[in-house]
């Protein structure tokens, strides 16, 4: 579980982006200021830039990724013959909302980063 645990934190970073964030270090967040009141607005995605990131917006889709993979790996538990029916069946509701969520999230992270994608 130890080897698990170090693989799983080692791909959310890979994922996150860290090599970019050390190299290039971007903001955490960024802002945005309202034109009509003047009031600074955060933001926490770069709307219309592929190739750069804010940390959280990294770290956010990094997470999607990991709970899509959890969720797969609790419907390959789900599978186990030795397991109760409702421990087996708790296990694949788990495992279909995380891999539901994940994708969800991660196109609406797309349309917001890119707004005119698959229009």
């Amino acid at each position: 579980m130890t080897v698990f645990s170090l693989v799983l934190l080692t791909y959310f970073m890979v994922v996150s982006g860290i090599v970019y964030d050390v190299i290039v270090e971007p903001p955490g967040i960024g802002s945005t200021q309202d034109p009509v009141t003047g009031t600074v607005r955060p933001i926490v995605f770069m709307s219309g830039r592929v190739n750069g990131q804010y940390i959280i917006e990294g770290l956010s889709s990094g997470f999607m990724f990991v709970l899509g993979g959890v969720g797969i790996i609790l419907l390959d538990l789900a599978l186990d013959k030795n397991r109760a029916k409702s421990v087996k069946v708790s296990y694949a509701s788990a495992g279909v909302s995380s891999i539901v969520l994940a994708y969800v999230m991660s196109m609406l992270f797309i349309r917001i980063k890119i707004p005119a994608y698959l229009r």
